[in-house]
């Protein structure tokens, strides 16, 4: 590595590592690992219920990893057995549509008029449709 890289990776003089504040109603201990939950990722929960076919979003918890999350997400989210499937996603891996734009995103929809049965006739025995 030449000086140059060497200078710029290692921090300014005189910066000092930004500190959490003490609480002295908490051990030392249990403020280290409040410390470390805090930098665990984040993960979205689904669950589906027994009445269900899909997955609904329950809710998000920290974990230290993909297990850990479904294990606490059973113990928060299904504490009645409600819930007979749970996935978890990490937050960062989802990408969502902007709400702003969605005008944009579901205009070619309104030409296709036959993906919509407005204009055909139903014979009577249809009743239920």
């Amino acid at each position: 590595m030449s000086k140059e890289n060497q200078n710029t990776l290692s921090p300014k003089p005189g910066a000092e590592e930004e500190k959490i504040p003490q609480n002295p109603l908490i051990s030392e201990r249990d403020q280290e690992t409040l410390r470390t939950k805090a930098e665990w990722p984040l993960f979205e929960v689904f669950v589906r219920s027994k009445n269900g076919l899909e997955h609904r979003h329950f809710g998000s918890l920290h974990a230290a990893d993909a297990e850990m999350a479904i294990e606490n997400a059973r113990d928060v989210y299904t504490r009645r057995q409600e819930g007979v499937s749970i996935w978890v996603v990490e937050s960062k891996v989802i990408t969502a549509s902007n709400p702003e734009n969605n005008g944009e995103m579901y205009a070619p929809a309104k030409d296709k008029v036959y993906r919509h049965p407005t204009f055909y006739d139903l014979p009577i025995e249809l009743k239920h449709i």
